[in-house]
């Protein structure tokens, strides 16, 4: 078979297209509604950190997960919270922004370590190749510990944080070019208000039209 294989390396290339379409639009659609509602979402992150906190502990005292590691996560929980002080605003050059970021590569690393080595050391006691041990975690509930306990609330405030370089300008804080006394132009705060999630959907957005522009696909003065 030739085409076959081709028509499948294809299809493969457009599903993943569409796939990341699919993201960037939902990206874009939750940060224009975290803007919107930043005290209710303010009120559900601190909540969802405290319940994964709770969580990430029942898991330690009834499943016999690891302590050091539980710690760990716990102790990246509170990490995450502080950076709900200014929400939703965040300077990316903060100290406790920048241990967030961190700590987010060492938890997905460690628990990838830890859930590896107990597949590996089940899959080394087993007599048969058909067994199945009964302590050994499946492909689902790992997965879905990786989303609650790891990756949902660094997404999450991904989604939710604003740059705070892109903070709106407050009454009076600049001079107005037409001289009405301060007031500031509402679009133009609005885009510099926008979200991290936001500003990286529209970042790329623009690199493609530019590239396609460069290309001769889109002509500049096309343009909306």
């Amino acid at each position: 078979m030739w085409i076959l294989p081709l028509v499948g390396y294809l299809g493969s290339i457009v599903g993943f297209c569409f796939m990341t379409l699919a993201i960037a639009s939902g990206l874009y659609y939750l940060s224009e509604i975290v803007e919107e509602h930043t005290v209710i979402a303010k009120r559900f992150l601190t909540k969802l950190i405290y319940s994964i906190m709770v969580l990430q502990l029942l898991l330690c005292i009834v499943d016999r997960f690891p302590v050091l590691l539980t710690t760990l996560g716990i102790f990246s929980h509170f990490v995450y919270l502080g950076n709900m002080r200014r929400f939703p605003f965040v300077k990316l050059t903060d100290p406790l922004f920048l241990t967030s970021c961190v700590l987010v590569l060492v938890n997905h690393y460690v628990w990838f370590k830890h859930f590896s080595h107990h597949q590996e050391r089940a899959y080394q006691n087993m007599a048969s190749y058909y067994d199945r041990p009964d302590d050994m975690p499946s492909f689902t509930e790992i997965a879905s510990y990786f989303g609650l306990c790891v990756w949902l609330v660094p997404f999450s405030l991904f989604v939710s944080l604003s740059a705070s370089d892109n903070i709106l300008p407050t009454m009076g804080s600049e001079p107005s070019p037409s001289g009405t006394g301060g007031m500031v132009d509402t679009g133009a705060a609005r885009r510099r208000g926008q979200g991290m999630a936001k500003a990286l959907v529209d970042s790329i957005r623009g690199a493609i039209g530019a590239g396609s522009s460069m290309v001769g696909w889109k002509k500049p003065e096309d343009r909306l």
